[in-house]
């Protein structure tokens, strides 16, 4: 099938280089030049891992393209997604749906024959009748059904994310455009996926429900952490012993600085909005907005009782900006609020993240950026994980201990066990641990 993705983000890049790898013909539309230009040379914008092969691959086989202009690809398409940023906007937290508009404009004077407009971007409830009354303006005569089609992807494990999802989601109630996208997604018929066809606004939902829900999984576990360190009860042991229940299950219950990135902190305070202004308020998704804001605020707290409440002049070393491994995002990370925070009470603060220090340059002041973990633990009073990567969970304890002026650890992901820092003579705080 011909597809054409409009939006060469994380979402847009992601799904055109896996609908191209099922074999069919993509083509990628982004208005940025320098950045299609950039894919053509087979440079990837994002970290993600496995994407640049996938990319290189599906480009030399002749199904992937990349172009700015979308009238040839848009008239020839069976199928075009809509997958531009969907940010807060300012000022209220609903989501901004300008780019989404805007590109529906676009797309409804171009299209030729019956054609499937498939929105992937993370879009409020009643989206979609939005979209279908602008193509109606643009184009009355046009065959078009608008979809929904949300994407559950989690950075740095998108790719596989996408070819063995969990399920697929489809808000259309037109049995030609149920067909469209069955024969899009049939690639996954083998691995027997569940494709669940809803109404559109269903669909619109159901995206904003998951995402909540995991927001307030996560902050769960992070009260329940605090409670833990109150009362002298493990996080970890409570996590794995409540996960095991099937009614509950492990995943999003590992205790942490608190949530960010490109989804949670936007879908919770897109969705609080959306359910206040249609007068069913979400108290619980309200509640935990206010909490993981906090949370990561007071991570700081931490740090400062390490360092015996005294800040100023002291060095602090911190492992991982990113809000979590294996992408270079650094929406919403906790390092935004820890390492301001550090910075007012009178720290220097050096920094290490293998993906992320590019953008953190650009979000962050008077931090000096490192080559490597023991680099930024050089003359440090302590040394803060706030990321889990893979390289920080086997450090030679004995060199990290040596280049730092005091023995003092904060691990606001619990990589490293209590026993085992106390017994290397570390100074050693965790998250919910006695």
């Amino acid at each position: 099938m011909n597809v054409v993705m409009v939006g060469t983000g994380y979402v847009g890049l992601v799904s055109g280089a896996c609908f191209s790898d099922f074999g069919h013909r993509v083509t990628c539309i982004d208005k940025d030049v320098s950045k299609i230009e950039r894919l053509k040379r087979g440079e990837i914008p994002i970290f993600e891992p496995g994407l640049d092969q996938l990319v290189a691959t599906n480009v030399r086989e002749g199904r992937l393209f990349f172009e700015t202009d979308p009238r040839a690809a848009v008239r020839d398409a069976d199928a075009v997604f809509i997958a531009v940023g969907t940010p807060s906007r300012r000022g209220d937290g609903h989501a901004d749906l300008s780019f989404v508009y805007a590109a529906a404009e676009e797309i409804a004077g171009l299209i030729d024959g019956f054609t499937v407009l498939v929105t992937k971007s993370t879009v409020p409830v009643g989206t979609g009748d939005e979209i279908e009354a602008i193509v109606r303006r643009v184009r009355p005569d046009a065959e078009v059904e608008v979809v929904s089609n949300p994407e559950f992807l989690r950075e740095g494990a998108a790719i596989n994310d996408f070819k063995r999802p969990d399920r697929v989601v489809v808000g259309t109630e037109d049995e030609r455009a149920r067909e469209v996208m069955r024969e899009l997604y049939r690639p996954l018929f083998l691995n027997e996926t569940p494709i669940l066809f809803t109404s559109r606004r269903t669909s619109e939902l159901i995206k904003y429900a998951a995402n909540a829900f995991l927001a307030m999984k996560i902050t769960f576990i992070n009260e329940m952490a605090d409670l833990c360190e109150a009362v002298g009860a493990d996080v970890q042991q409570v996590s794995r012993g409540i996960g095991l229940d099937n009614r509950i299950g492990a995943k999003f219950l590992h205790a942490g600085p608190g949530y960010g990135g490109s989804c949670f902190p936007k879908d919770t305070l897109a969705l609080v909005r959306t359910a206040a202004d249609s007068g069913a308020p979400t108290r619980l998704i309200e509640t935990t907005v206010q909490v993981n804001d906090a949370r990561k605020r007071r991570m700081a707290d931490k740090v400062v009782a390490a360092l015996g409440g005294e800040v100023a002049g002291k060095t602090v070393a911190v492992l991982g900006l990113t809000f979590k491994p294996n992408t270079d995002d650094m929406r919403d990370a906790p390092s935004l609020a820890i390492i301001p925070r550090l910075q007012a009470l009178g720290a220097q603060v050096r920094a290490y993240d293998p993906e992320g220090m590019g953008e953190a340059r650009r979000l962050l002041q008077d931090v000096a950026f490192t080559s490597g973990p023991y680099d930024a633990a050089e003359g440090a009073d302590v040394v803060v994980f706030v990321t889990e990567w893979d390289q920080f969970r086997a450090l030679d304890l004995d060199r990290l201990k040596l280049v730092m002026r005091k023995p003092a650890i904060v691990d606001l992901r619990n990589i490293y066990r209590p026993s085992e820092m106390a017994a290397r003579g570390f100074a050693y705080a965790s998250i919910g641990r006695p």
